[in-house]
């Protein structure tokens, strides 16, 4: 039974992410640290937060659904983040497969949830 935004999947794997990215930003070199690091920490910390903030507006089919559009543009915007620090040697390649394949299945479960929304 859901009960609270912390009991959706997608608020789970958005969150678990966030952790993740977070805990490895320190590795960037110094001075990505103040460009390419603060984009990650942001944009990885919109998912779970616009999650949440919908979940408050369920009521409101629409509000809720464009907070879940706009986790979804966050995760689409990881993707590209990710990518560059995998490719400019940031990061290793593996990891970033791994967490950009995780930020497509959680892109994939937002758009789920949006489409079935009226249907829970």
């Amino acid at each position: 039974m859901i009960t609270s935004f912390r009991d959706l999947e997608v608020y789970q794997e958005s969150y678990d992410l966030a952790i993740i990215v977070n805990r490895e930003v320190h590795k960037l070199p110094l001075y990505e640290k103040h460009d390419l690091g603060p984009q990650l920490r942001r944009a990885s910390k919109s998912p779970p937060a616009n999650i949440a903030e919908g979940w408050a507006k369920r009521r409101f089919p629409n509000e809720f659904k464009h907070h879940l559009d706009v986790a979804l543009g966050s995760c689409n915007e990881m993707e590209v983040h990710i990518a560059m620090a995998r490719d400019l040697g940031y990061w290793d390649k593996t990891f970033c497969d791994a967490l950009i394949e995780r930020y497509r299945y959680l892109g994939g479960k937002l758009v789920n949830l949006r489409n079935n929304w009226k249907s829970l």
